[in-house]
C-alpha cells in the first residue's frame, strides 16, 4: 500500500477502482476539509511554480472554487474586492519591483 494522506479530486478513488487496485479514503469534515483545502492549495501553487503549465494552472484554479464554494463567496465577489483592491493600491501591470525604503 501507498500512504498518500491528502485531498483528492471527486473521480480519483473510482479511477484507482477502475485500475483494479485499492483505494481506501473517507469524507472530511468541515474542520478537516478547511486544513486539507489549504494544503491542497499549497501544493497546487508549488506545482504551478515548478511546472508554469496550463494543466497546473487549471489545477490551481480548481482548488481556488472549492475554496470559494466552501467560504460560500462568489467569484463575483472576490472580482469586486479584487477591483476594490486594485484601485486603491494598483495591479501589477506596471512590473514595478521596490528596492528599498527609508
Amino acid at each position: 500500500m501507498t500512504r498518500h494522506d491528502k485531498l483528492v479530486r471527486d473521480l480519483i478513488p473510482e479511477i484507482i477502482r477502475a485500475s483494479g487496485r485499492l483505494a481506501v479514503t473517507h469524507t472530511a469534515d468541515d474542520a478537516e476539509y478547511a486544513t486539507r483545502l489549504r494544503e491542497k492549495l499549497a501544493e497546487e501553487v508549488q506545482e504551478y511554480l515548478a511546472a508554469e503549465s496550463l494543466e497546473e494552472m487549471a489545477d490551481l484554479f480548481e482548488v481556488l472554487g472549492a475554496i470559494l464554494e466552501f467560504k460560500g463567496w462568489s467569484s463575483e465577489t472576490v472580482a469586486g474586492e479584487q477591483q476594490r483592491k486594485r484601485e486603491a493600491r494598483g495591479g501589477f501591470s506596471r512590473r514595478i519591483v521596490l528596492e528599498e525604503t527609508n
